[in-house]
């Protein structure tokens, strides 16, 4: 059948499994906006700019484990999407972006809203396209999702110019993929799984890392089997929180500049890393040279860039997570570790992770109430900052693929969009976004596109009116040279919220902070409840930037306790 091109992509999108998308319209893309009437199969949420629509869009894919799709204009349109692009690109989401561009006509001749979308974008995406004829659209949609979704999941860019979206064309939609160059690897090495199975056998101290690649292949069930058929404590990354359960008595924690105490100091004492899914990040390594000396590593990622980048293994496995763990688990005998388990766990009672005492608001003690309010089991969505870091200590995640959360970029104002982007995906979950004050209102808008869409979001804002982390970093490392950091004209937020049709509450007592929660849970709709947080809160523990667990910082004040005890 004969299609223009913006018919050409709705189709395209359809024969994907697309049902929502996540925009804004302009000059550039309009024709193929308006070709959405014609399918009403397709939802379109407006946002109010494209770092949302990505962001939202990124959310979505997440949560659900499908294709985000956002669709934006020319030029700024498609420039507003690289912070989007590029925290998707880090943290392996799947997204495809698909931009509107001048006319071919005025391609280089620096058109009004003309941008060079796919060489701006070249190092923040997966691949892109130009797509120059609309009889090229469906296979450059159709291989779009395929490599977005595949390997190493990442985002995709398809530039399309506006007189192509009005051009007719055939349409025939691709019923296979050939990529000659494209083939990622699923399966592990046999004879590197076999050595990986030695390896575990002979271990004494051995330590289990849990990634993100754990969530990304939904190895959830082969982890857990791993860890208890061999008894291997487990250890989580930021992003591989929520792939093994916080209940479980294996569990240990999450490790690194703000982990656990008692998770860094096993991972330095053990004689085996096994690490799936994770990419041996600075925040976890600190030093690299003096990273985990005792041990042996067993590295599995599906990225062969990531084998040997940071930290070099003992035995290399390239291969999705789920398939590299269906192979090796019928290798590994049945073991025990009862010395180094009752070790780790001395550990943890030694280097305790707890809220401390104190009569005012701590961001850590509002988030333990969340947790213990929703049972450990909504999907938490945060900013970047300190309250994204208390959200990784003091969340008990007991489900799987429950945190959402700029990792790799670290973007402020990821909060609100992602959360709409959770939560229009998995309607079936309570999802409570942990903002700070600074992040919340780099993308506060799309505020409008949550009520506009009735979409019952949570939203805790830990407000210090302050760059929180900024302000520990310059307290600790810039002799309380506090520059740029303190906020002095924060709006009431309440007011804020409820100007956009939201109820608000404001929290300044901690007796306030149980009945604030249980009153946001019990709303139909989204809701902010506003905390007025201790704004010379630190997190704890810290292993300052480049150095080792020997550096490691603890909070002063759970050393008090512990003595008064």
């Amino acid at each position: 059948m004969k299609l223009n091109g913006g018919q050409m992509v709705c189709e395209s999108l359809i024969r994907e499994g697309v049902d929502l998308i996540f925009g804004i319209p302009g000059g550039a893309i309009l024709p193929l906006y308006q070709t959405l009437p014609e399918y009403p199969q397709i939802r379109h949420v407006l946002c109010r700019h494209e770092q949302g629509a990505t962001m939202a869009a990124d959310g979505y894919a997440r949560a659900t484990g499908k294709v985000g799709v956002a669709w934006a204009t020319s030029g700024p349109g498609a420039t507003n999407m690289a912070t989007g692009l590029a925290c998707a690109i880090l943290d392996s989401v799947p997204i495809v972006a698909i931009t509107g561009q001048v006319a071919r006509e005025s391609i280089g001749k620096d058109a009004f809203q003309e941008t060079d979308v796919t060489g701006v974008t070249l190092p923040i995406t997966k691949h892109n396209y130009l797509v120059m004829h609309a009889s090229e659209i469906p296979q450059a949609i159709n291989e779009a999702f395929y490599i977005a979704k595949s390997g190493r999941p990442g985002p995709v860019l398809v530039d399309i110019p506006k007189d192509v979206f009005n051009e007719v064309a055939e349409f025939n939609y691709p019923d296979s993929i050939d990529l000659p160059g494209y083939k990622p690897t699923l399966e592990g090495n046999p004879a590197q799984i076999k050595r990986a199975a030695r390896l575990i056998a002979q271990a004494q101290r051995p330590v289990i890392i849990s990634g993100h690649g754990v969530t990304i292949s939904g190895a959830f069930q082969e982890i857990r089997e791993l860890a208890e058929r061999t008894q291997i404590p487990v250890i989580t990354t930021f992003l591989g929180l929520s792939s093994f359960p916080e209940d479980h008595p294996l569990y240990v924690g999450m490790p690194g500049m703000h982990g656990a105490a008692y998770a860094s100091l096993a991972i330095d004492q053990s004689d085996l890393l096994i690490a799936v899914g994770m990419r041996f990040d600075d925040r976890v390594t600190g030093k690299i040279s003096a990273f985990a000396p005792g041990a042996k590593i067993i590295h599995v990622d599906i990225d062969p860039a990531e084998i040997g980048k940071n930290v070099r293994p003992t035995v290399p496995i390239v291969g999705d997570a789920k398939h590299v763990l269906r192979q090796l688990l019928p290798m590994v005998e049945p073991a025990t570790h009862p010395e180094w388990v009752a070790h780790v766990e001395q550990m943890r009672r030694e280097h305790p992770l707890t809220v401390p005492d104190s009569e005012t608001v701590l961001p850590q003690y509002v988030i333990e109430k969340i947790s213990d309010l929703t049972g450990g089991r909504a999907i938490i969505v945060t900013g970047v900052g300190q309250h994204q870091m208390w959200a990784g200590q003091f969340y008990k995640f007991l489900e799987n693929n429950q945190l959402i959360s700029s990792a790799g970029l670290g973007a402020m104002g990821y909060e609100i969009p992602a959360a709409i982007g959770a939560q229009m995906g998995r309607p079936d979950k309570v999802v409570w976004t942990l903002a700070g004050d600074g992040g919340f209102q780099m993308t506060l808008n799309e505020l409008a596109t949550m009520v506009e869409n009735q979409v019952p979001v949570k939203i805790a804002l830990m407000n210090n009116n302050c760059l929180g982390m900024v302000r520990q970093w310059q307290t600790l490392f810039y002799n309380n040279s506090f520059v740029a950091t303190q906020y002095s004209g924060n709006p009431d937020f309440v007011k804020l919220a409820e100007a956009y049709g939201i109820p608000g509450i404001r929290v300044k007592e901690k007796a306030q902070v149980a009945d604030a929660i249980s009153w946001a849970m019990e709303e139909a709709g989204p809701v902010l409840v506003d905390f007025w947080v201790d704004r010379e809160e630190n997190v704890y523990p810290m292993i300052p930037p480049g150095l080792t667990i020997d550096e490691l910082v603890e909070d002063p004040r759970l050393a008090k306790q512990q003595r008064v005890q």
